[in-house]
């Protein structure tokens, strides 16, 4: 079968020594005589599987000491609504930023518990681009922002500071593909489908120190120091996708972790934006300096040439770059497992469909 060039916006490439090994430990793992999804998760081995795996997340990211790193069921979604159950105290108000679809979700599930101010949106300019963030007032208990919108294709650019009161944030589709400061932050959290591994699980890396202050009770399930005190193991978490995900991790890491990475991941948007930029046929969806380095969003000029570009993106094992639903065009997701040689591919097809129509 001829290579394909998997721009799926999620879930995410992996790189496909990763895939051989998961696979491999499906059948049979290690020395264990068992497959690794029929072990207990209570036994040495899957132990020390998650161990190394938070391990290894606070090292990759740089994280304070003061952080702790928790692997749960739920993704991103849960995680909406566990942010403010133990970070927003009862009665109490928190800023969030609206910058898509996701970041409206987080909104809406944080109003179940407290009063949640939005004070900064994009909504009115289509989602295009990221928009200023204001010093919020200190009465606020954090400022909560997306850092990646996938279906737009935006991502701030840098950790907003400015709101001058503690950040959390969704990083669930640019995590691991950069470097940031994380000493501003009480707490990240990221589903692990888009860099990290398979879906399945999600990654909280929070400052302990900011758990246990809300003074509401909290049910079991979304208390992350209930979590902690179990070594995140209060319930049989998915032994799969955390197993997938040290693979990863340890694959990050021989590459020469997230500044490495974060290099070649500027190689292969900068190769992508050249393109829309210079080809006569199409533009890029979001505002330049509001661009994301995993989804790159586009759309043809003239319909008309559409047909052709589907059949030729297809013919070069292309896959996944349709756009979403809600904005239409094209998507080229360059999660951190997508070689530099796929978005070559890409950028080929749109220079011949340009040079031939």
């Amino acid at each position: 079968m001829s290579k394909i060039h998997n721009f799926s916006a999620g879930p995410c490439i992996l790189p496909p020594e990763v895939l051989l090994e998961a696979s491999e430990a499906v059948k049979s793992w290690g020395s264990n005589g068992l497959s690794l999804i029929e072990m207990s998760h209570r036994s040495k081995p899957f132990v020390a599987v998650m161990e190394e795996t938070r391990a290894l997340t606070k090292e990759l990211l740089g994280l304070p000491d003061r952080f702790d790193i928790l692997y749960l069921q739920g993704g991103a979604s849960l995680a909406f609504l566990t942010a403010a159950y133990n970070l927003l105290p009862e009665g109490g108000s928190a800023a969030y930023s609206d910058t898509g679809t996701w970041a409206n979700k987080s909104i809406k599930e944080a109003k179940h518990l407290g009063n949640i101010d939005v004070v900064a949106s994009a909504k009115e300019s289509g989602y295009t681009g990221i928009p200023a963030t204001p010093k919020v007032n200190d009465t606020h208990s954090y400022f909560h922002y997306t850092s990646n919108n996938t279906i737009y294709g935006t991502q701030y650019k840098g950790v907003p500071t400015e709101a001058g009161v503690p950040l959390v944030a969704d990083m669930s589709s640019d995590i691991m593909s950069k470097k940031f400061d994380a000493s501003p932050f009480s707490l990240i959290y990221a589903g692990a489908q888009k860099n990290m591994g398979p879906a399945g699980t999600v990654m909280y890396a929070f400052d302990k120190d900011a758990l246990g202050k809300t003074g509401r009770s909290i049910p079991s399930y979304l208390d992350l120091g209930v979590h902690l005190s179990k070594d995140s193991m209060f319930n049989t978490p998915p032994v799969f996708p955390i197993f997938t995900t040290l693979l990863t991790l340890r694959w990050l890491k021989n590459l020469g972790g997230v500044e490495a990475i974060e290099s070649i991941n500027d190689q292969k948007a900068a190769l992508i934006y050249n393109e829309i930029d210079r080809n006569s046929l199409f533009t890029g969806h979001a505002d330049i300096d509001s661009r994301s380095t995993m989804n790159a969003t586009f759309k043809l000029l003239d319909e008309r040439h559409k047909d052709a570009f589907n059949e030729a993106w297809a013919s070069a094992g292309i896959s996944g770059i349709n756009g979403h639903r809600s904005i239409g065009g094209y998507r080229a997701s360059m999660y951190n497992a997508l070689p530099l040689e796929s978005v070559k591919v890409l950028v080929d097809v749109m220079n011949e469909l340009e040079r031939t129509r």
